[in-house]
């Protein structure tokens, strides 16, 4: 395996365990608040919990959905293209990718330090943590395209969406 192809598959590997570990942070948030409500009352946390889980459990997948075409993704023209066309068209939408995310960092880092002034009402975290997932999604989303472009002009791979076996 090459260096480009495992560098890939590290990036894969955390963004899923990232997705999967707020998936269960919000999975266990929601037991509670549905057990609580079972005995009379649920904690005042378990319903913001749940929102900050999900906002992360976003933020992780975005690039992974990117990675495997489940994000927006209209190639019913370039992909009928003849010859090398949809190959460029794929490398150039990375790029448009990887390049608005990338100049999009700098001002979601200044919505992060924005919540250093606020906390959250019920858990009592400061709201920074909550604003990281707009610039973790940016992040994610721009390593996910500079990953593709890599990948594709390295020739590890070509630039089409990772078909999960299920489809």
């Amino acid at each position: 395996m090459s260096v480009t192809a495992r560098l890939i598959q590290i990036v894969i590997l955390l963004a899923r365990v990232g997705a999967g570990a707020a998936f269960a942070v919000l999975m266990g948030s929601v037991l509670t608040q549905v057990i609580g409500r079972l005995y009379g009352s649920s904690p005042v946390w378990t319903e913001e919990l749940t929102r900050y889980a999900l906002l992360y459990m976003v933020a992780f997948g975005a690039g992974v959905a990117f990675r495997t075409g489940d994000l927006v993704n209209v190639d019913v023209v370039s992909e009928s293209l003849p010859g090398r066309f949809p190959w460029a068209l794929r490398l150039f939408a990375a790029l448009c990718t990887a390049g608005l995310a990338l100049y999009l960092l700098p001002h979601a880092w200044k919505y992060v330090t924005i919540g250093r002034m606020q906390t959250a009402p019920a858990l009592g975290i400061r709201m920074h943590f909550v604003h990281f997932t707009v610039w973790l999604m940016l992040a994610g989303l721009a390593i996910f395209g500079l990953v593709r472009l890599l990948g594709m002009l390295t020739g590890a791979e070509d630039g089409l969406p990772e078909k999960r076996e299920e489809d």
